[in-house]
């Protein structure tokens, strides 16, 4: 199953971005690329799952014979009313075999019962019953690709996110900067074959930068090694630092002004436009105070 609805297939996208692509290609030279989880609009206690479903079966059968029974008695001050709750319920009875299936055919233990396109993802916090925002964002904090994804983990996605970056500015970028998150061996090779300059480190190394504390020293691949050269130099911490600069007050504009914390919208194909929208709002905001005199700020977030 495709785990992400690309936001180059929707023409509305195509079309508002058509006016700001002039000065989003000229300035397609390094890019920073981040994930953010954002919580879907549901309820993290309405979960569907093999035992609740067996519960609400045993529930649903007792209660059945319960209003049956009634039935066969012919109380006439129960009458039609009675029947046609047990008729809900029967149909409600029917309608869990369906849901069983849908649950077994995500691959999930727990799936939830307002949105089944969310997924539960970690977070620092814990884990998130959410979506995976993705975005890369350019020179000029403009947001240059983005998508929402179901994925749990961030290494499948930079290539692809590249990719996006490119085809929506239409033009190449120079140097990709990510985190730890999105580290691979055949990330790194797939780029550089590219003629991309990376800047991607290992989480030993991405430790190692934040804390100044050395790593432990192992047995490296060649294309490692040479990562962890770059990126200790001066000028590959002070590229790799830029990282930071760029994203992170693209992230804090949109949950803390813009209230992305939480999607308002259910399913993955909606919550894709939804993200789409914001993203489009954020950067005609940025293009509009570029004009205007007087500084222009962002808001970071942790």
């Amino acid at each position: 199953m495709n785990q992400c609805t690309s936001v180059t297939n929707i023409g509305m996208v195509s079309r508002s971005v058509s006016s700001a692509r002039v000065k989003v290609w000229v300035f397609l030279n390094q890019v920073a690329i981040d994930s953010t989880r954002i919580h879907a609009a549901a309820s993290r206690h309405r979960l569907e799952s093999e035992e609740r479903l067996r519960q609400e079966r045993s529930r649903l059968r007792r209660s059945i014979r319960k209003w049956q029974k009634l039935c066969d008695e012919d109380d006439p001050n129960e009458g039609a009313g009675t029947r046609v709750h047990l008729e809900k319920l029967q149909e409600q009875l029917q309608a869990l075999p369906r849901r069983l299936e849908k649950l077994r055919k995500s691959g999930m233990k727990k799936m939830s019962r307002t949105d089944a396109d969310a997924r539960f993802l970690r977070e620092r916090s814990g884990f998130a019953l959410g979506y995976t925002a993705e975005a890369a964002v350019n020179e000029d904090h403009l947001i240059v690709g983005q998508r929402v994804t179901q994925n749990a983990a961030d290494n499948h996605s930079l290539i692809a996110m590249v990719e996006e970056a490119e085809q929506q500015s239409g033009t190449r970028a120079e140097k990709i900067l990510a985190d730890a998150g999105f580290f691979s061996l055949q990330n790194i090779a797939e780029l550089e074959a590219r003629g991309l300059d990376v800047y991607l480190p290992d989480s030993n190394l991405a430790r190692e930068l934040n804390t100044g504390q050395r790593c432990p020293r192992i047995r490296l691949s060649q294309i490692q090694r040479r990562m962890r050269q770059k990126l200790r130099g001066p000028t590959g911490q002070a590229v790799y630092r830029r990282r930071k600069a760029l994203v992170e007050p693209v992230w804090g504009t949109l949950k803390e002004q813009r209230g992305m914390r939480r999607f308002r919208l259910r399913g993955l194909k909606k919550v894709s436009i939804e993200f789409t929208l914001a993203a489009i709002s954020f950067n005609l905001t940025r293009l509009l105070a570029s004009r205007q005199p007087g500084p222009t700020t962002l808001t970071a977030t942790g």
